[in-house]
């Protein structure tokens, strides 16, 4: 178990594109949404802190939110947001333009806009660190910054056989994907799917396999027509010692309603990687256990013991 274990924090070490950097871009991106909300809802405030005057200011700190706003959003929801931390560098060099202009101007407080030059200085550096690293890291691993890309891995304590036969019987995918309703298998290496999404919409498309090598690998792609235009691999592969199998899934899709519409299901809870993995973990449990396994939280409503229900107690669903 120890070298399972191992083994699968390299594979999720692998998985994460940019390690280090990601959980850097994310600090970015969640401070570019609170300032983008500060300057947009409190341009008043956010000019005092700094030491400017409040009217002549209002509009300019208003539309500095609104950028600082998609930038944050396109950062927290691209795989690769190189770009858009490109942009924050460019949004901070505007910033301290406006700012030594402001040091040039009578009736500003000098002393706070010098240390809003010295805060705004230290994010520009630390764009920038995030940015070229980033841009490194999508150009060694070869991703591009379009569509959501997910990748996740899990292990799974059956034989690879076993599990890509489960997989690859696409009827019991909505088993442990909460958001597909149904897969009709159309043959010849073609399928239709039906899900759902956030929003409550119904969307459908149809597959078509471009990779199917038994106990090995299934990749597919949606069609032309899908509502949804996606593609995917799972691999599976043996772990060491002969004890199970590691899946490795990599998604890409066009969210229905672009890039926005991940912005929101990130923001909200349903991201997609944290779905993916969700999922994954179902999957686990199914192949394991035969069955999705609740905790004792998933099955009580409101507060509860934390023990079995007693003979003949119903449990509240």
């Amino acid at each position: 178990m120890a070298l399972e274990q191992r083994a699968y924090g390299n594979w999720s070490e692998q998985d994460s594109a940019t390690g280090d950097e990601r959980q850097i871009a994310n600090g970015l991106g969640w401070f570019s949404i609170g300032l983008g909300l500060a300057e947009v809802l409190a341009p008043d405030s956010v000019a005092r802190l700094i030491g400017v005057d409040e009217e002549s200011n209002r509009s300019l700190l208003r539309f500095y939110g609104m950028r600082e706003l998609a930038a944050g959003v396109g950062i927290l929801t691209q795989p690769q947001p190189t770009g858009w931390l490109w942009a924050r560098v460019a949004g901070d060099l505007l910033d301290l333009a406006s700012l030594g202009s402001a040091l040039n101007s009578e009736g500003n407080d000098r002393g706070k806009l010098t240390t809003a030059t010295a805060a705004v200085l230290g994010v520009t550096a630390l764009d920038v660190m995030c940015a070229q690293r980033m841009q490194s890291s999508a150009a060694q691993n070869g991703h591009s910054s379009g569509n959501v890309q997910v990748s996740h891995t899990a292990f799974v304590n059956r034989p690879p056989d076993e599990v890509y036969a489960f997989w690859r019987d696409f009827r019991n995918l909505p088993r442990f994907m909460k958001h597909i309703e149904s897969v009709q298998d159309l043959g010849n290496g073609r399928s239709h799917w039906r899900a759902n999404t956030i929003a409550g919409k119904t969307v459908e498309w149809d597959a078509e396999m471009v990779q199917d090598q038994p106990g090995s690998v299934i990749a597919w792609r949606s069609t032309e027509s899908a509502d949804v235009d996606n593609s995917g691999t799972v691999r599976f592969e043996r772990a060491p010692g002969r004890r199970g199998t590691y899946i490795k899934v990599q998604l890409e899709y066009a969210p229905p309603a672009g890039m926005v519409g991940a912005a929101i299901a990130k923001l909200f809870g349903s991201e997609p990687g944290q779905q993916v993995q969700e999922e994954l973990r179902a999957f686990k449990s199914i192949m394991e256990a035969g069955e999705v396994v609740k905790s004792d939280s998933s099955i009580h409503s409101g507060m509860h013991a934390a023990q079995p229900p007693a003979p003949g107690e119903e449990i509240q669903r």
